[in-house]
């Protein structure tokens, strides 16, 4: 017994808060904490975030802005209010229609209405997400002899001698048969930062297509 009091004495003596661990060991469990990276709640206002936890431990990344004309901001807001207002309670309405049919497991109608609302909440949150990241641009105030977001385009191929008229917009807005295309399109990279008088070839399925650009407009 004295043996066993010796011992628990030195061992409890100056001993540090944790034991060194053994050669080529792992440290002790208690060491191990859960690292945690402020998030961004207090941020009213400035780039949006994205949050990630992975267990007990939380990642914090920036999502890059999301450029629009001003029409296109306009364009998902009304598309917003429309889902909020009226796609979604209709939806809802019909889940508790269906509800009435009995068996849910065998009821096709409840099933549909259920994908419906998934859909509907799915482009909500899609939007509402764009709306957040959401660099607006008037083009109006713009101008400048060089191409960039929001202008428009004036070119011929110079193949066909056919000529065609763009503005470049946000992906969301983009509808070539309205004239619109996509900031993300090859040929709206590859006429960013060009002039009038330049030619811009792109790399199409069939081929190399080169387009001189007419004329340049802020509209």
């Amino acid at each position: 017994k004295s043996v066993a009091r010796e011992l628990e004495a030195r061992s409890s003596a100056n001993a540090p808060e944790f034991a060194a661990p053994p050669k080529g060991g792992a440290l002790p469990f208690a060491t191990h904490k859960p690292i945690l990276f402020p998030l961004p709640d207090a941020c009213a206002r400035g780039p949006s975030f994205s949050n990630f936890q992975l267990g007990r431990t939380r990642v914090t990344t920036s999502m890059e802005k999301v450029p629009m004309t001003v029409e296109g901001y306009h364009a998902l807001d009304e598309d917003l209010k429309r889902l909020k207002t009226i796609e979604r309670p209709a939806v809802t309405a019909a889940i508790g229609e269906a509800r009435l049919h009995g068996d849910l497991s065998e009821n096709a109608e409840y099933h549909a209405a259920k994908d419906r609302q998934g859909w509907i909440e799915g482009q909500i949150a899609e939007i509402e997400d764009k709306m957040a990241r959401a660099q607006v641009i008037d083009v109006s105030k713009l101008s400048g002899s060089q191409v960039k977001f929001g202008a428009t385009v004036s070119v011929v191929d110079e193949d066909t001698e056919e000529e065609a008229r763009y503005q470049i917009v946000g992906e969301h807005e983009a509808d070539v048969k309205q004239g619109r295309i996509s900031v993300t399109s090859p040929l709206a990279r590859g006429m960013i930062g060009k002039e009038v008088g330049d030619v811009v070839e792109i790399n199409t399925p069939g081929g190399v297509k080169a387009y001189e650009i007419l004329k340049l407009e802020w509209v």
